[in-house]
């Protein structure tokens, strides 16, 4: 049941049936660790983000929903002052098993192997209230891993909605998202901005949510029309975020916006880059372009969502997804025959590449009487083999009973 292929399925049982993937997550449980019965049992979610791309770190607007998809932590506290625990992600290194001492004054935690492990290291030795005692826990997700749907930010958040259960801290979520993200900088070493662990904090079943990412002003956007369909896709070409070209595009937004003598790519418009396009090398210009055009788009996208004008919100997705391709030069063969294919189509309204690029998913915005259709034109026309999750906007992280 929590094999990934058997996830990737439209519609697949665990989507459909959390309880039974809770349950069997349960029983993986026992089965670690004989004679002992698990208490807590939380979950946080991926998410798809529907516009705003590479505009996080730039202090710009995302609009982003949490998904039904969910990384489940399952435990109970223990009195060895030992943090156990296994995953059951089928693509995570070895060992799926560690154990390690917990936090104090004289044992401060540090990145390593396994890497799945770091996230979780960095979220225990950040977390905003002490002493943690030990504890014995499962993890289980149903987040495609490398699929760009933010699996690494929905483990980050289930462990410290964990942690928060066995050692309540004072329930800030801005706070708990961002020492989400700096678990993420400080030890699996990806400079994320600030969108993945906000959503999983903070999604709101049936809405999107326009997040500044300068102010941390949410702003819920509904999307509760049931003609209405989010078709995530999947490439199922995996990305890598870890190499140079993630921090090599932030590093080329920071010099863009130093050129213009900003402090990030939010106050600079289109005309004061365009006016300044001969003083800058052309790829850090592109990537510029990029930024600010999203920055734009992904407010007036919100606008258009708020006023149900799909047409509109499709055309700007469009627009994304080809500047993701064509300034920002994070799209791949994969996506852009993806994208493509859901175009070619009746009942489409918009589709992109979403996430950090390299592979991934797509997300598309059509009609509910054209899934079908959109799905076997997708199959018919893609070189790769897709995988399809038809979602709705879902809650963040929240406990669950056992």
């Amino acid at each position: 049941l929590i094999n990934s292929r058997e996830t990737e399925r439209r519609a697949g049982s665990i989507m459909a049936e959390p309880r039974a993937f809770l349950q069997e997550t349960v029983r993986i449980f026992k089965e670690t660790y004989p004679g002992i019965e698990p208490t807590v049992a939380v979950a946080a979610p991926g998410r798809v983000n529907l516009i705003g791309e590479h505009t996080d770190y730039n202090q710009g607007y995302v609009l982003p929903m949490a998904l039904p998809m969910v990384t489940l932590v399952v435990g109970c506290v223990t009195t060895d002052g030992i943090i156990s625990l296994r995953t059951l992600a089928k693509e995570a290194d070895d060992p799926n098993y560690v154990e390690f001492p917990v936090t104090s004054e004289g044992n401060v935690l540090t990145p390593g192997l396994p890497k799945w492990a770091n996230y979780v290291k960095g979220v225990v030795q950040y977390y905003r209230a002490g002493p943690l005692p030990g504890f014995k826990a499962v993890t289980a997700s149903n987040v495609p891993l490398g699929g760009g749907l933010s699996s690494s930010a929905s483990l980050e958040v289930a462990i410290y909605t964990f942690l928060q259960q066995i050692c309540p801290d004072d329930g800030n979520l801005v706070e708990k998202a961002l020492t989400c993200q700096k678990a993420e900088h400080t030890f699996s070493f990806v400079p994320c901005g600030i969108m993945d662990q906000f959503i999983s904090v903070m999604g709101i079943a049936g809405h999107a949510l326009l997040i500044d990412c300068r102010s941390l002003e949410v702003t819920p956007v509904p999307i509760s029309d049931p003609s209405l369909v989010i078709l995530i896709t999947n490439s199922n070409v995996r990305h890598h975020l870890t190499g140079s070209e993630y921090p090599a595009r932030r590093q080329q937004c920071l010099e863009a916006a130093k050129a213009l003598g900003e402090e990030s790519l939010r106050d600079v418009s289109m005309a004061e880059l365009k006016a300044a396009k001969a003083s800058l090398d052309a790829e850090v210009y592109r990537r510029a372009h990029h930024v600010i055009g999203e920055i734009k788009r992904t407010t007036e996208a919100a606008e258009a969502l708020k006023s149900r004008n799909y047409r509109e919100f499709g055309k700007l997705m469009v627009q994304s997804h080809n500047s993701l391709r064509d300034d920002y030069n994070v799209s791949c063969r994969e996506l852009d025959e993806l994208v493509a294919a859901a175009m070619d189509g009746e009942g489409v309204y918009g589709s992109r590449m979403t996430g950090g690029g390299f592979g991934g998913c797509t997300v598309t915005l059509l009609e509910a009487t054209a899934v079908e259709k959109t799905m076997q034109r997708i199959k018919d026309k893609y070189s790769g083999t897709p995988a399809f999750y038809i979602t709705t906007p879902s809650r963040g992280a929240h406990v669950l009973q056992l």
